[in-house]
């Protein structure tokens, strides 16, 4: 897809609905915690496969492939270096078999975790070459278009456009994980770097996972006033509470959130879909609203 075709997608729909949690998910169908989901993924086809077709099926229309953490550095850190290549590729072409016709699959990309200079130990030109390496993977695999979410400072979502930019044509959306305000995580606010980013030539700009949809009405009425470019809203299913075994339990069923998120829609986003805790009965709820 290119972007402009990007763009005149959304202006015609009006409202394009994501998927929602994939990790949260797959916990629930098996997945044990503190394996690498890359891996995990890779070897039960069939898990991701199934959790895919009900997105698609709900009324997903962008879906995202399975490489979240499939960076060099995140993989390096769970021993897993030498499969790289191999989990990009193909995490995003068994994607595309299972949902292509039906949806647009993104090749999704988050934080390697290590902080930029001054902050971290990590240089510009390392980071710039880390994502290159993974965008190209998921690019020449047919991805699409990209996402890169769940970020945490400008610095790194600056490297991942000049990345992308570098290797490919595609699409480009970038959401931030930031607090009720909109303050980010390693400093400055979601509204500058979406300005920021909207000038070198993003696609859409929003927020992710951080906190439920309730606690972004401000912070999308915000967005809206700042930048022209869509803005993306992928909250939790509210905030969760921790059992004793370790277990997340989310506070908000699938009737708040869809109220919730189409409160969002309204303050000005136009990419909507759900974060962690939400599954595909909550994309199906939203579908069902708009009808």
């Amino acid at each position: 897809m290119t972007k402009e075709a990007f763009r005149a997608w959304i202006e015609r729909e009006g409202m394009i609905l994501l998927d929602g949690g994939t990790g949260s998910c797959l916990r629930n169908m098996g997945m044990p915690p503190g394996v690498c989901t890359e891996q995990w993924v890779y070897e039960h086809p069939e898990v991701i496969a199934k959790l895919q077709l009900e997105y698609a099926e709900a009324g997903s229309q962008i879906i995202y492939a399975p490489t979240f953490g499939a960076n060099r550095i995140s993989l390096e850190n769970m021993g897993l270096l030498e499969h790289l290549e191999e989990l990009n590729r193909t995490l995003v072409r068994r994607t595309i078999e299972n949902v292509g016709e039906k949806v647009q699959v993104a090749g999704d990309i988050s934080t390697t975790g290590k902080a930029l200079e001054p902050y971290g130990p990590m240089t510009y030109d390392t980071l710039l070459e880390i994502y290159k390496e993974q965008i190209t993977f998921l690019a020449e695999s047919g991805a699409m278009l990209l996402c890169a979410e769940t970020l945490l400072s400008l610095d790194e979502a600056l490297v991942i456009c000049d990345a992308a930019h570098a290797v490919c044509k595609l699409p480009l959306m970038i959401s931030f994980t930031c607090e009720g305000d909109g303050n980010l995580y390693f400093g400055g606010t979601v509204f500058d770097a979406a300005v920021t980013l909207e000038a070198m030539g993003v696609d859409a700009v929003g927020v992710n996972c951080s906190v439920g949809p309730d606690q972004l009405d401000a912070v999308i009425r915000k967005l809206r006033e700042n930048i022209n470019i869509p803005i993306l809203a992928k909250p939790n299913a509210g905030m969760p509470v921790i059992t004793e075994t370790g277990e997340a339990i989310y506070s908000m069923g699938p009737e708040d959130f869809t109220r919730h998120v189409l409160h969002l829609r309204d303050c000005g986003a136009s990419l909507i879909g759900g974060c962690c805790g939400t599954t595909p009965e909550y994309i199906r709820n939203i579908k069902k609203s708009l009808e």
